[in-house]
């Protein structure tokens, strides 16, 4: 199925038109997790474990989609739970273990509560963590919800403003929100100093420009990328940006 033919097929299949979900092709998903291991420093074996697990979490799939069905963005929604590149983030948090995450950009909250589902897990095993979630648009995050809010809040405020109020100690740090470069630039400037000393930051946007790169030169940080490879989609993808410790 070529390009062309396969956003045909998608404008007639899908309710989405901005925000895409999608799986991901099978050797995209092994790149993913020799990638997340370098990133963590723990065993390709270990990530490919966190991995499963989401994609094997049925409670989850099935919050997602009753809560779709009847949410005010049912009609721009598909009923088909699609993860792509937050499986990356999944297991990120599954093996990290950060007791801070912060997020910026919740839109309907699938990351957010992919993040508060590996949250919840890592709590079962004795490493509590919590998760902010920061948007402007107060009808934003309806995902998370349920037994998955209690691993995590909403902030809705500018995000520049709700960064600056953060205490210290940011162990992850998710920019998703405005993809302006400049906008970027100031979010990762805005939560420099609530960063812990070892926390990693990670772009949903560093496809497109080079302000976590340069982020990451600048604070003597290590730059890594992760590409999406799209399965039967008619988009390119996107990526996982990260700046991590250099050592």
């Amino acid at each position: 199925m070529g390009p062309v033919f396969r956003g045909l097929w998608w404008t007639i299949a899908s309710r989405e038109h901005y925000n895409y979900t999608y799986d991901l092709e099978v050797r995209n998903l092994k790149h993913m997790v020799a990638f997340l291991s370098v990133v963590s420093g723990r065993s390709s074996s270990e990530i490919q474990v966190y991995m499963d697990e989401l994609l094997g979490d049925e409670k989850l799939r099935e919050h997602i989609l009753q809560l779709t069905a009847v949410s005010q963005e049912k009609y721009v929604a598909d009923m088909t739970v699609r993860y792509g590149r937050r499986i990356g983030w999944y297991a990120l948090v599954r093996a990290l273990k950060p007791r801070t995450v912060v997020e910026t950009g919740v839109d309907k909250g699938l990351g957010s509560v992919v993040i508060a589902a590996a949250l919840k897990k890592n709590a079962s095993e004795g490493h509590p963590g919590y998760l902010i979630g920061i948007d402007i648009n107060p009808r934003a995050g309806y995902l998370l919800s349920g037994c998955y809010a209690e691993f995590g809040k909403l902030v809705f405020k500018d995000s520049l403003a709700a960064l600056r109020e953060l205490s210290p100690g940011v162990e992850l740090f998710i920019h998703d929100s405005d993809h302006n470069p400049e906008f970027e630039a100031a979010e990762y400037n805005a939560v420099e100093a609530r960063l812990a000393p070892k926390a990693i930051i990670l772009s949903d946007n560093a496809e497109h420009t080079d302000e976590l790169l340069q982020f990451a030169a600048r604070t003597r940080r290590r730059f890594l990328f992760f590409s999406e490879k799209p399965k039967n989609h008619w988009w390119p993808g996107e990526g996982i940006g990260i700046a991590s410790p250099a050592s």
